[in-house]
């Protein structure tokens, strides 16, 4: 009850800060305080806290396909009736010839990284009855992929033929045929993320970590709103290059042509996930829903960041969609 009382008076002074600030300065003050807000790790803390983080900060996702290489393994991680991802079913796999992360088109490797399944091909579509009953197309190459030069295309999860085959694939991952028309039952294939690693994908992320992120993405927001130029490009990282190809210094001197605009801009994030980059110890993947608008240019669609933790814990964007 005592805690229930401090709360109840807290929230009421805030209220009556909030309408004191909205008495002198309107609206728009108002508006700017609560952006402020959205930049604190407190305030993520609080969100991340009671939040299941076994793979990352996942929003828009129902389904996790963890594929471990080296244990020839796809996993199928759901969501529960208490919101966390829990261990569903094993399927045995079959993945590239060759060890190693997929670098280019025919070096029978699979990819490691993070990747949304795009469509599903069926006989019906026509599908090689060398790939089984079913198919599941990736999003190979991702963008991070793209930053790094890799190449190729075609990587799919699929079933298997009907006559014998090699123990392996030249870069898909292939399960047995009643296991893919299992998965095809079990999965909507637009909230499920594939993440495929060389070992054991990875688990328990930390909650601190994933609240900084998402306060520092807020704060870059935050930056991008108020027109706060050198703000908003000290996130960028020196070797940073848009997927379009348009390199730092190119980049600095459209987006300082844009904010002497000093627009009146909303800009909101929505189904924001975040996940730690396969393979790598400070790579972190964050995709959400973009709403942008402003006088001159709206925008709605998905967005993806690739960001690195510097030494100071910072991020630094190394490409972005």
């Amino acid at each position: 009850m005592k805690l229930l009382l401090i709360i109840f008076i807290s929230l009421n002074i805030y209220a009556s800060d909030i309408l004191t600030s909205y008495r002198i300065n309107g609206i728009t003050q108002i508006e700017k305080e609560m952006d402020q807000e959205l930049a604190k790790e407190e305030y993520w803390s609080r969100i991340v806290k009671d939040k299941d983080t076994t793979f990352g900060y996942i929003e828009s996702y129902d389904n996790v396909l963890a594929c471990d290489k080296s244990e020839s393994a796809l996993k199928l991680y759901s969501l529960d009736q208490n919101r966390s991802f829990s261990f569903k079913k094993k399927y045995d796999a079959f993945t590239g010839k060759l060890k190693g992360d997929k670098a280019k088109e025919g070096d029978l490797k699979t990819p490691i990284g993070i990747y949304q399944i795009t469509q599903k091909l069926s006989k019906d579509t026509k599908l090689d009855p060398f790939y089984g009953p079913l198919a599941f197309v990736t999003s190979y190459p991702n963008v991070y992929d793209s930053y790094r030069g890799k190449n190729g295309s075609g990587i799919w999860i699929h079933g298997l033929p009907s006559q014998d085959r090699d123990e392996f694939t030249r870069g898909c991952i292939a399960i047995n045929n009643s296991s893919i028309e299992c998965l095809d039952k079990t999965i909507d294939i637009e909230k499920t993320v594939l993440i495929i690693d060389e070992t054991k994908v990875k688990q328990n992320i930390s909650k601190k970590t994933l609240s900084s992120l998402l306060a520092q993405l807020y704060s870059w927001r935050y930056s991008w709103i108020y027109d706060d130029i050198e703000g908003y490009l000290s996130f960028y990282s020196p070797s940073f290059v848009r997927n379009d190809g348009m390199d730092l210094d190119k980049f600095k001197k459209y987006k300082i042509r844009v904010f002497k605009k000093v627009e009146k801009k909303t800009i909101l994030f929505n189904d924001i996930n975040i996940f730690p980059y396969p393979n790598t110890s400070n790579i972190y993947q964050i995709n959400f829903k973009e709403l942008y608008k402003s006088d001159t240019f709206k925008f709605t669609g998905d967005k993806t960041l690739i960001v690195e933790l510097d030494k100071n814990n910072q991020i630094r964007i190394l490409t972005e969609r």
